[in-house]
């Protein structure tokens, strides 16, 4: 079985948002499964800590950093129309960074063979200079950069299966060779950005590779997205690591989506990228946590992909497959057009 870690501390829930759709309720009711399945006694407990001035730097402004400490100092306050802070969320978003830093740090060393971030605020739309979509500072990014910095990485894989596009994370290593960006999304949806067309810039020409994805797909859509895009794609870039993007709100169940994910499908997103991680880079993979809103489809989501991690078969989706599902869309045009741009043929 695999060792693999979760980053978790009860700090995270001290970013108060209130009735916002991105509340401590995430992270309470996906530990309380862990707990109760028994699950959270077979992973390695890994602590986070504050990251520094310096780390949230390597991918954030000075002014962005100032601001989001600015408006937490003050008491709160929205730092655009989706994205609050609260009086502890620039105190909580530096363990967030930190959290998925220790977890990296983790896994280069060879504590565990994989871990998972369990930490809010998430992250990936987080740009250089702003804080939007939920996220202050883009946790994944830093990890990415961090890696390239610490760990002395220059082939960096970020796969992001959230079901908004990552546009901070894209934004960010637009021009970077070293790292190779990832994204299936809904499209067009928040926050716009993820055609197939964005491809990169500069040297970091191709090195972003998108897959945008009409309403209704589900598992079977994303799991020839994965199979047929990234697989040849990563062997092709021979990752040293593989960090993702997990967020959960392509599940059929969740209310900031129009996807039609399962659990299962979740899962077998995870085991295609777990493959690859052991195939390429002696299983150094990381995850973090984005989006994910419906509290049961969220926790039991995470729940399957600790499963896979940890080198068991996840057991029935008790949430089961989309209600008054829609007929899946057919993406073969835009598969190959994505594998066309990528010379994939």
């Amino acid at each position: 079985m695999s060792k693999v870690g979760l980053v978790y501390h009860p700090i995270y829930l001290k970013h108060d948002t209130g009735g916002h759709v991105e509340n401590s309720s995430r992270l309470v009711q996906t530990v309380a499964l862990l707990e109760k399945s028994k699950l959270m006694g077979k992973l390695v407990a890994i602590s986070p800590r504050a990251a520094t001035l310096e780390e949230v730097s390597l991918v954030h402004s000075r002014n962005h950093i100032s601001r989001v400490q600015s408006y937490s100092a003050r008491g709160g306050g929205w730092l655009d129309g989706d994205t609050y802070a609260s009086p502890a969320s620039y105190d909580v978003a530096l363990q967030a960074v930190g959290g998925v830093l220790n977890g990296l740090d983790a896994v280069m060393a060879g504590e565990v063979n994989h871990a998972f971030a369990l930490v809010r605020p998430p992250g990936h739309h987080a740009t250089a200079d702003e804080a939007m979509g939920f996220c202050l500072f883009n946790n994944i990014a830093v990890a990415a950069e961090y890696a390239k910095r610490k760990h002395k990485l220059d082939r960096i894989l970020i796969a992001d299966f959230d079901v908004h596009h990552g546009n901070g994370t894209q934004e960010i290593f637009y021009s970077d060779p070293r790292v190779l960006y990832f994204s299936t999304h809904e499209y067009p949806w928040y926050p716009g950005s993820g055609s197939i067309q964005e491809d990169g810039a500069g040297e970091g020409k191709g090195f972003t590779i998108n897959v945008p994805l009409p309403a209704y797909c589900g598992d079977n859509e994303l799991m020839r997205a994965y199979k047929e895009i990234l697989i040849p794609v990563a062997k092709r870039f021979q990752p040293q690591l593989i960090l993702v993007s997990a967020g959960y709100d392509p599940h059929w169940a969740d209310q900031l989506s129009l996807m039609q994910l399962t659990c299962s499908g979740f899962a077998g997103i995870v085991s295609i990228i777990k493959e690859l991680a052991d195939e390429l880079c002696q299983g150094k993979l990381l995850l973090s946590l984005e989006g994910g809103y419906h509290l049961e489809a969220l926790s039991h989501s995470i729940k399957a992909t600790l499963e896979v991690l940890l080198g068991n078969t996840p057991g029935a989706d008790p949430l089961g497959k989309p209600r008054g599902a829609m007929v899946p869309p057919d993406i073969d045009s835009i598969l190959e057009e994505v594998k066309a741009r990528h010379k994939l043929k």
